[in-house]
């Protein structure tokens, strides 16, 4: 193995994606097991995380342990970190992926239940797991977390505030972290612009691609994959000296 190989390997190393079933956590969950790590699988539904950890075993041979966890609820978090660790005994790498938005005609329209739904999901509940498994690291042997953002945050349109609210809360959330956990653990943010993933199958793909001409310098979404070398990046000794970073990606978006 090449010294550049060696930087970017996870062998031996285990890794929790939430929100890991599907979109770009599925993409992060087979990239870290492709470079040698097991992984632990987390969304909602158990079925879809233990179909992704099939195609993990199949097509690495890396061990996948699904876990079903709703990250916007407090008592599954805490409950997920343990789980976790009694299946796998140490995580060595968090990506807190999970997230969603919710779609609304008025801000007006913002119910409390809407505005709580979607900053305990993109907020809340990356806060409490990254306080669990980051003290559990820096209290061992370190380690990396990951968190997945949204350009939304440094551009907030009307039709996502709550959303947008949260992610820049996460950007936040990753500074902090990086000063409360170092020097053995380091946290940093991708922040993410338009993928197609298959959120985006709802998208007016015309309309998209008109404003996309104008307002992402490489005209056009990401691919799902596109997402690996960040990850990858943040998840091994590669990024050995970068912490509490939000590196933007998404196709130089303005």
């Amino acid at each position: 193995m090449s010294e550049i190989e060696q930087l970017f390997d996870l062998s031996g190393k285990i890794a929790l994606v939430t929100g890991g079933s599907r979109g770009l956590g599925r993409e992060m969950v087979l990239a870290f097991a492709r470079a040698g790590a097991d992984v632990v699988i987390a969304s909602r539904k158990l079925d879809a995380c233990e179909a992704t950890a099939k195609e993990v075993e199949r097509e690495t041979g890396r061990r996948a342990v699904p876990l079903a966890a709703h990250m916007g609820k407090w008592g599954e978090v805490e409950s997920l970190a343990e789980r976790a660790y009694a299946a796998v005994g140490r995580i060595d790498v968090l990506v807190n992926n999970a997230g969603m938005s919710l779609l609304y005609d008025r801000v007006a329209n913002v119910s409390e239940s809407m505005w709580d739904k979607v900053v305990d999901l993109n907020l809340k509940g990356p806060f409490r797991l990254t306080a669990l498994v980051g003290t559990r690291m820096a209290e061992g042997a370190g380690g990396s977390i990951i968190n997945v953002s949204s350009v939304a945050a440094i551009h907030p349109t009307p039709n996502v505030l709550p959303y947008a609210a949260a992610k820049a809360g996460l950007n936040a959330l990753t500074v902090g972290f990086a000063a409360a956990f170092g020097p053995k653990v380091r946290v940093n943010c991708i922040m993410a612009g338009p993928f197609l993933t298959d959120i985006s199958k709802a998208w007016d793909m015309k309309s998209f691609e008109k404003q996309a001409q104008q307002t992402i310098a490489l005209r056009r979404a990401g691919r799902p994959n596109e997402i690996i070398g960040t990850a990858l990046y943040f998840a091994s000794d590669a990024s050995s000296y970068t912490t509490g970073a939000v590196l933007p990606v998404h196709g130089g978006q303005t």
